[in-house]
């Protein structure tokens, strides 16, 4: 019982950590969400109702979340008219983005898209299109991010209760 209250603790810790991993990039949402699943899994309220097919399906959703969270705002440069130069400034923007929290983690691959554009001859209202597809897939990784981490906690507070 008192190993149960622990794995309780640190599955709650896990969860609320994985809601603020959806905006906060330092914090990896999905696997922590994960993580927190698989700990109460091996508590004794859940542990007939958490099963390996529903950790391994969760685990792979999770991993394939984090990978597209990086992936979609390249996705969405191009799909907005970006080119090689829009990907490459959206890539650099993210990582410059990430010292400078959270406005540059939500900018810095809308600028670098635009600015790569721009260095790559773009007409200014072509490279702020690819920049603000850019914008819409971070957007959309974090809407997914967010999706799945809600319904692994709600999924762990059903598994309690």
């Amino acid at each position: 019982m008192a190993l149960d209250i622990i794995l309780y603790i640190l599955t709650a810790v896990c969860l609320a950590a994985s809601i603020v991993g959806c905006i906060v990039p330092a914090l990896p949402g999905p696997p922590l969400a994960f993580v927190g699943l698989l700990l109460l899994s091996f508590t004794d309220v859940a542990e007939a109702d958490i099963t390996a097919l529903e950790l391994s399906i969760t685990f792979l959703v999770a991993v394939a979340i984090s990978v597209a969270d990086y992936v979609m705002p390249v996705i969405g440069t191009k799909k907005f008219g970006g080119t090689k130069w829009g990907n490459w400034g959206c890539v650099i923007g993210s990582i410059i983005g990430l010292f400078f929290p959270p406005v540059g983690i939500i900018l810095g691959p809308f600028i670098g898209a635009t600015v790569g554009e721009l260095i790559g001859g773009k007409q200014f209202s072509a490279a702020l299109k690819a920049g603000f597809g850019s914008f819409l897939g971070f957007f959309i990784g974090t809407l997914l991010k967010f999706f799945f981490c809600a319904y692994v906690t709600i999924r762990c507070i059903v598994a309690i209760f």
